[in-house]
């Protein structure tokens, strides 16, 4: 099968195409990764991968905190 041929054993980023670095917390908004995290990515061995890619979900929290967005300017 053709799929075969493209099929790795490794663990793939997590990135999901929306690259915007919270400034406050220092990681991407999209994929929840570190700059540090996302630039070592091509040399981290699977098992690293693995791990940070578990630990990912517990960051996501630090967003749900909302600033106010549009409801907050039409209020002013």
């Amino acid at each position: 099968m053709a799929d075969d041929l493209w099929s790795r054993d490794e663990v793939q980023s997590p990135c999901v195409k929306i690259c915007v670095v919270h400034p406050a917390e220092r990681i991407c908004t999209g994929c929840l990764r570190t700059i540090d995290e996302i630039g070592a990515w091509s040399r981290m061995s699977n098992e690293e991968r693995a791990e940070l890619v578990a630990a990912l979900p517990a960051r996501a929290d630090r967003f749900k905190k909302r600033r106010g967005g549009r409801k907050a300017r039409l209020r002013a």
